[in-house]
């Protein structure tokens, strides 16, 4: 994680926030807003990028809006919907259909997601120092995320500065969800894959896809929360088995699949996922 700089907190001044929201109204529902409300939330809080994505159960996400230059966005955008988005958190905790607000990555991410595969082999490609968004419904469930993210060189959001963003949720959620109202058309209901619609649900059919015949059931709910960066204190506390017996599964589950690593299990997952995607 980066070191610590300076606070790069600002000063509220609540004119300037003020016009800016009267700003946002008259650009709501127009191409403009997202700008708009990036840049009235910058009168808040200083960050360095933006991306907005939508999220529809088992549909591949959507990109609604980003402020990342051309050789960035392959990472944070294309790079990202080729499926590593199945194990991004923010992703996991809008399949749970959480209360709307601002969270926090380091606040919802499984317990070893920084030791994860997912971790070292994606994310730090975006090399950030720290990520909060605002998650919020539409209509049919359908799930929007505004993430505020800053760059590895800075500082990340210090306690203050979240409380302040976090103040004025519903102002920004109210504000989007009406600009965003129509995006439930965007997706194609018909294409929705069928299952459950839990927090592994995903993860699980795809690996299940990939190992039906060589994994047990169990088996395949231990890949897919080591695949998430679940350690196995927290597998074992999710489903109800003993730390020894997880361990036991993940011994049987590398000898099965035949390799030694979680890096290799990782590689296997990402290209299966990969592949689908551009079928």
């Amino acid at each position: 994680m980066a070191k610590q700089k300076s606070t790069r907190s600002v000063e509220i001044n609540g004119k300037s926030w003020i016009e800016s929201v009267a700003q946002c109204i008259d650009n709501n529902g127009l191409e403009a807003f997202p700008s708009t409300l990036v840049d009235a939330l910058k009168t808040l809080v200083i960050f360095d990028n933006s991306v907005v994505f939508t999220y529809n159960h088992n549909e591949k996400p959507l990109c609604l809006f980003d402020t990342f230059t051309p050789e960035k966005r392959v990472v944070f955008v294309d790079d990202y919907l080729k499926g590593p988005y199945l194990l991004d958190p923010f992703f996991k905790i809008c399949v749970k259909k959480v209360e709307a607000g601002l969270y926090r990555l380091g606040d919802i991410a499984p317990d070893r997601f920084y030791q994860s595969e997912y971790f070292r082999s994606y994310y730090q490609r975006t090399r950030l120092a720290d990520e909060i968004c605002y998650a919020f419904y539409l209509d049919k469930s359908v799930a929007i995320v505004i993430s505020l993210m800053r760059a590895e060189e800075n500082s990340r959001f210090s306690a203050r500065e979240f409380r302040l963003l976090e103040s004025v949720a519903p102002i920004v959620i109210s504000l989007a969800r009406r600009h965003w109202m129509a995006v439930p058309d965007k997706f194609d209901a018909g294409s929705v894959r069928q299952g459950r619609k839990d927090a592994f649900s995903l993860t699980e059919d795809t690996v299940r896809a990939m190992f039906s015949t060589r994994l047990t059931p169990r088996e395949t709910q231990v890949v897919a929360q080591v695949l998430e960066g679940h350690s196995s204190d927290s597998i074992a506390n999710d489903l109800g088995i003993s730390v020894g017996t997880v361990r036991i599964h993940r011994r049987n589950i590398y000898a099965k699949l035949q390799i030694s690593s979680q890096q290799e299990l990782f590689s296997i997952f990402l290209k299966k996922v990969t592949n689908e995607q551009l079928a």
